[in-house]
């Protein structure tokens, strides 16, 4: 009877090991990956304590009721991508001059896109998701999944569902995305 328990122990514990390593998105090599790029934001002042400000302008769900966004690129492990960095403020009400006055205060998360390098996710444009809170630690979704990596792949919602309808994945002018390129 102890073999037959300590059997269906492992197999459960297995199983469930297998199944995080295929998870789409939220793993322990996103969450490292995500870290990585938190610290590349932090050194360009593009998230963290010093972060760089612009005027912030009007957004809405699911991101925050006024946003900043900056377009760039990060060098992370040797490649070299387009990098998004969304900061979402609220609430709703929340004017331009009260972020600029107090952004900590206003400040609910970090949205980023990374475009990783070729092969990483093709059929997405090989980018990488990710949600912070506002002091870097990763976001997780309902079912506490973090919101790193794939995020939402083959969903109906999420990050790369929203985001599919645009010209390569991105809700920008054709000059803005120019710059990138």
């Amino acid at each position: 009877m102890k073999t037959l328990v300590a059997a269906a122990v492992g197999l459960a514990v297995s199983t469930g090991a297998a199944l995080a390593q295929d998870a789409p998105f939220g793993t322990d090599a996103d969450a490292d990956y995500a870290s990585l790029l938190w610290n590349v934001m932090t050194e360009a002042k593009l998230a963290g304590d010093g972060a760089v400000m612009a005027t912030p302008y009007d957004g809405g769900p699911p991101h925050g009721m006024m946003l900043e966004t900056f377009y760039t690129k990060a060098t992370i492990d040797g490649h070299t991508g387009d990098l998004i960095v969304k900061r979402n403020y609220g609430p709703e009400g929340v004017s331009a001059d009260e972020i600029l006055a107090d952004p900590a205060k206003h400040l609910g998360a970090l949205t980023v896109m990374f475009r990783r390098e070729d092969g990483y996710d093709a059929d997405n444009a090989n980018w990488f998701w990710v949600k912070y809170l506002p002091d870097g630690t990763l976001d997780k979704n309902p079912k506490g999944m973090r919101l790193a990596g794939r995020v939402a792949k083959g969903a109906d919602q999420g990050c790369i569902a929203c985001h599919s309808g645009e010209d390569d994945y991105v809700f920008t002018s054709d000059h803005i995305t120019a710059m990138m390129n």
